[in-house]
């Protein structure tokens, strides 16, 4: 039987008003980005893909993702050609990792990454350049995946190359060009905060526990998620939102 949207709304009634739930991640994470913007800020989007907030159903996530016209510039960076054609963007670069990022140091005043963590093969290489990049009293924020949480679990277990098929079952809005290879190696409130501390930063880390986004396939899946959510234990939550600022 297809996910009904009415299972949303049993499980989290406020969602018609305003189209987002009390656990939001993205409102959240979003919220505090703007929170920290001026119109002179000079953002860098870190792994900005396609721009998937420009489709997302709810209004007010669209505008919280969309920076573009807000402040001074955006820039986004990504190994995938095909984000040069996001629209929310004033320039864009490819990058190749390993390689150093093609913007000038101490450039840039707000970095963000949403769900890119976890796809790093050497995270101590990422920060290295965030440090650089920023000038001085820079914030960047992340969104990642807790490595501990069971959807995180599950994936580690499964071979790359079935993620995109997996993916594509369990949520019906992710394209196969969306998903790329996991690594976790960076995916811990210890192990970012170590990492980060010893690239220079200060650095806050929320465990924050979202909606069952995972388990759209099943209604009765979804309740029972939405419940197994709200007893989770914070070492265990879905999602990690990190706030940092360069020394």
């Amino acid at each position: 039987m297809a996910f009904s949207n009415d299972t949303t709304r049993r499980c989290y009634p406020e969602v018609d008003f305003g189209g987002y739930s009390r656990v939001d991640g993205t409102v959240a994470f979003y919220s505090r980005i703007n929170a920290l913007l001026t119109p002179k800020t000079r953002l860098l989007d870190i792994g900005c893909g396609r721009g998937s907030g420009k489709h997302d159903a709810c209004d007010w996530r669209r505008t919280l993702q969309c920076f573009k016209g807000r402040v001074a510039h955006v820039t986004g960076i990504d190994p995938d050609p095909a984000a040069a054609a996001n629209p929310d963007l004033d320039d864009f670069h490819l990058i190749e990792p390993g390689n150093p990022w093609p913007l000038e140091d101490g450039s840039v005043d707000l970095a963000l990454s949403d769900f890119a963590l976890e796809h790093l093969e050497h995270p101590d290489e990422f920060f290295a350049e965030c440090h650089r990049i920023l000038a001085p009293g820079g914030q960047v924020c992340l969104r990642t995946p807790n490595k501990y949480f069971y959807v995180s679990l599950i994936a580690a277990l499964i071979p790359n190359r079935f993620h995109a098929a997996l993916t594509s079952r369990v949520q019906n809005e992710r394209e196969d060009e969306d998903v790329f290879p996991t690594f976790y190696r960076c995916n811990t409130r210890r192990s970012i905060v170590r990492i980060m501390k010893t690239a220079g930063f200060d650095v806050t880390v929320v465990r924050h526990e979202a909606e069952p986004a995972y388990l759209h396939f099943s209604n009765l899946a979804y309740r029972i998620g939405a419940i197994a959510h709200r007893l989770m234990p914070p070492p265990l939550a879905s999602t990690l939102l990190v706030y940092a600022r360069k020394r």
